[in-house]
């Protein structure tokens, strides 16, 4: 009796903690800041040889405020390169032009301090690589760092961009694997970035092979990636909720650090976290755990810590996608196939977030219990599954 007092006073205390907590985020969310928006642009590769290449990419920045004018006076760029071989006789140069609409860039490169206001302006740039060796290069990492200037200073920020630099071939399907109700096929992809579109992935990798009666899945964390729901640890910033409740979870959550807990507080609020831990925690006391994953809603279960996918994504905070549903719709409108949005791992458990309609959820577990697409760096996002059967409905 004593103890259901003690714990009933301390959930108590936590939600009026929460509430309390509540109110400051939405005092903090209501003033004005330093929003401006750098897109991540429209890539292109220009040059592509054993020994050069040339991207070329053109970003929008815009100023989200109505009231404010937001200053740029830095622009910078760095590349960081993947690959499966030695970088050591390989270099790179970044260059940096702006192309606003009311003032040329400059001759010498210089980037002055430019005003932002209402309209949006661009910029340009240009990456050149060179050296002895570069067929064997995946990817191109390229950070921009940029300085806003506004109502809340001077503020540091850091544009992502990865391009995929080597595309696998397409021409035949992998050879498949045996299940008790399908063949499955997982399918290689160039790496997925935010410069892609997963109906585009599944027309380019899957069509060109698919049968009457085919399924297609994608991955929720490459379908995160494409949707650009990833941040970098240094974009996060933790409060003194995500602090310490972070303290309460196995290492092996995704919420067991202070980042990780702070990227699923700015999705949620820091109020509905400390009431779920806090309804949470007397749960579990009364032998019924799992409540906080429940309470604090679905990307509580979906975010991946650092090192939770491949490179160089391993560097960041993974969201779980947004609208699942609506995109394996628009999968199966445009392309006549099933599909299905899934997150699998090697302990046999499969989460479908999202599926057309009339396909079983007993039919994709089965099919998938093996994981496929395996959890390292096979590069395998999408699953062609034929079925033994027609039979795929519930």
């Amino acid at each position: 009796m004593v103890s259901l007092v003690i714990t009933t006073i301390a959930t108590l205390i936590l939600l009026v903690l929460g509430l309390g907590a509540l109110a400051l985020e939405v005092h903090y969310r209501r003033r004005p800041g330093n929003q401006l928006a750098m897109s991540h642009g429209d890539w292109q590769i220009d040059t592509a040889n054993p020994h050069q290449y040339l991207l070329t990419g053109y970003l929008e920045l815009v100023n989200q405020t109505q009231r404010f004018e937001i200053m740029i006076p830095e622009v910078s760029a760095t590349v960081q390169l993947l690959s499966k071989e030695s970088l050591d006789q390989t270099t790179w140069a970044a260059q940096i032009l702006s192309d606003h609409p009311d003032a040329p860039a400059r001759s010498d490169g210089y980037w002055f301090a430019y005003i932002v206001k209402r309209k949006p302006t661009y910029l340009k740039v240009i990456v050149k690589i060179q050296g002895d060796h570069l067929a064997a290069l995946k990817s191109a990492w390229i950070q921009i760092q940029y300085v806003t200037y506004g109502p809340q200073g001077r503020i540091p920020k850091v544009r992502h961009v990865v391009i995929p630099l080597q595309y696998p071939d397409t021409s035949s399907l992998p050879q498949a694997r045996s299940t008790d109700v399908a063949e499955v096929f997982p399918i290689q992809t160039h790496l997925l970035t935010e410069l892609d579109d997963p109906v585009a992935v599944v027309k380019q990798y899957i069509l060109p092979h698919a049968q009457p009666g085919d399924v297609v899945t994608l991955g929720e964390t490459p379908l995160a990636l494409i949707q650009g729901r990833f941040r970098h640890p240094t974009s996060i910033h933790p409060g003194w909720v995500a602090q310490r409740v972070c303290l309460f979870f196995l290492p092996t959550s995704s919420l067991a650090t202070a980042c990780g807990m702070q990227s699923l507080i700015d999705v949620v609020g820091s109020g509905r976290v400390l009431w779920a831990f806090g309804v949470g925690f007397v749960a579990k006391l009364l032998g019924k755990p799992g409540m906080f994953y429940q309470l604090a809603g679905e990307q509580a279960r979906l975010i991946d810590d650092v090192t939770g996918t491949l490179p160089p994504f391993d560097q960041f905070v993974v969201l779980g996608p947004e609208h699942p549903q609506q995109v394996v719709d628009t999968i199966e409108r445009e392309t006549g196939l099933a599909a299905a949005i899934v997150d699998v791992n090697d302990l046999k458990a499969v989460k479908i977030l999202a599926a057309t309609p009339n396909l079983s959820p007993a039919f994709l577990e089965q099919a998938l219990r093996s994981n496929p697409a395996g959890n390292a760096d096979e590069q395998t996002p999408l699953v062609l599954i034929r079925p033994r059967s027609q039979d795929m409905e519930s």
